[in-house]
């Protein structure tokens, strides 16, 4: 399974936004993106290792487009063959290509798993569920990128530790998700919406982009 295996704080500093891609650490005054010099960083431009720069070079239409596609692949870590297929699935869906994007990025295994509050981050997620410790509808998943459906039931395989400490802690589920604590089962009570996601994104860039 390819992955992104580089450091992931110097993601957050090309995009210039926390993308919250280490779990708890990005909530502590360890994270480097918070805490780093102000000033070294809006002097800072191009990619993260270049010597910082007095002025900004000038962005296009493109150059914004782009970076907001970027954004959103590292926000859920999706790669690019994979992102653009669900672009493309997007397209011939009913509704709005923008909205049904973000709506099948959040119906990824991983991203449920890490919606439920099992895991502190989406590369948690997709290790966990890469090593088969999910059933859906009473059969082992162990694909990360699996689109979950209406109704689908969600079983923990084997109760690790590492569940029971993620349980532990008050994570606020999303209302289209229902969870049973006691019995570690979850339901996907109904599809996502767009008001249901909270990241600062906007779809629409994306879309301008696909369509040149």
């Amino acid at each position: 399974m390819a992955r992104y295996t580089g450091p992931r704080c110097r993601l957050c500093r090309r995009e210039g936004v926390k993308l919250f891609l280490k779990g708890e650490r990005c909530y502590t005054q360890k994270c480097p993106f918070e805490f780093q010099d102000e000033k070294r960083r809006n002097l800072r431009t191009g990619f993260p290792g270049e010597p910082p720069k007095k002025f900004r070079s000038r962005v296009t239409q493109y150059g914004i487009q782009l970076r907001e596609k970027q954004k959103v692949k590292r926000i859920y870590g999706v790669l690019e063959t994979q992102f653009k297929n669900l672009f493309r699935k997007a397209e011939n869906m009913k509704g709005v290509t923008g909205e049904n994007l973000l709506t099948l990025l959040e119906r990824r295994l991983d991203n449920v798993i890490f919606r439920l509050g099992l895991v502190t981050s989406r590369a948690q997620a997709r290790q966990m569920v890469s090593h088969s410790q999910f059933k859906v509808n009473g059969r082992i998943v162990n694909t990360p990128s699996y689109i979950v459906k209406k109704g689908d039931i969600i079983e923990i395989k084997k109760n690790l530790k590492i569940f029971q400490d993620a349980l532990s802690k008050n994570i606020e589920i999303p209302d289209w998700l229902k969870f049973d604590k006691e019995n570690l089962k979850a339901e996907i009570v109904e599809l996502p919406k767009r008001e249901n996601i909270t990241y600062p994104i906007d779809e629409h860039l994306i879309v301008e982009l696909y369509s040149k």
